[in-house]
């Protein structure tokens, strides 16, 4: 049985920084492509960072060059650093992994979900 469970979510002051960890379980990162989405309320759930097996990374013009997405093969887990966090970061973020190697920005093509952890960004 596969499960994500991601960590690290919490309330931070505008300029700060947080980082996410997800943690795998049934599954290994090392060989498939994981990603990071969010959603805020009443929002479509919305593509933030992705990586695919040879560590190749991709973010949306809305994240770069203040969120680092990184894989730790010994611990199998999949990090999201959010530096120079702003109040539109707040979001439910969720970590997800797909059977294939390649990323993909689309929330439908993963295929295991963590549960989401709450990241809160003050102005």
């Amino acid at each position: 049985q596969v499960q994500l469970v991601e960590s690290g979510g919490g309330l931070v002051q505008a300029g700060g920084s947080l980082r996410l960890a997800c943690a795998a379980s049934g599954l290994t990162f090392n060989n498939r492509a994981a990603g990071w989405f969010r959603q805020a309320p009443g929002k479509e759930r919305e593509f933030v960072a992705a990586i695919n097996w040879s560590d190749y990374t991709y973010y949306p013009e809305s994240v770069k060059g203040r969120f680092t997405i990184s894989r730790d093969n010994a611990k199998n887990t999949v990090d999201l650093q959010m530096n120079s966090l702003k109040p539109e970061d707040t979001a439910v973020y969720y970590c997800a992994a797909r059977k294939s190697t390649y990323y993909s920005t689309k929330y439908l093509e993963y295929d295991y979900w963590g549960q989401g952890t709450q990241v809160t960004v003050s102005s």
